[in-house]
């Protein structure tokens, strides 16, 4: 049977934290980002963590 493959588009896009957790990057930061106010830009640059919701669809795309 050959080796299961991690999606390689999940692994450019989620990291995991020391405590398990998985961190993602905010959407609407990647362009058209002059009608954005620079308080709103600001608070897209930081990560967040994934959603439990989420948690578990996450985890089987990263699992190799």
């Amino acid at each position: 049977m050959p080796k299961m493959k991690s999606k390689s588009g999940a692994k450019k896009r989620f990291q995991f934290t020391g405590t398990g957790k998985i961190k993602r990057k905010h959407a609407y930061h990647g362009h058209i980002l002059t009608k954005k106010s620079q308080k709103r830009k600001r608070n897209l640059d930081h990560t967040a963590i994934v959603e439990k919701a989420n948690e578990k669809v996450v985890k089987q795309m990263l699992q190799a």
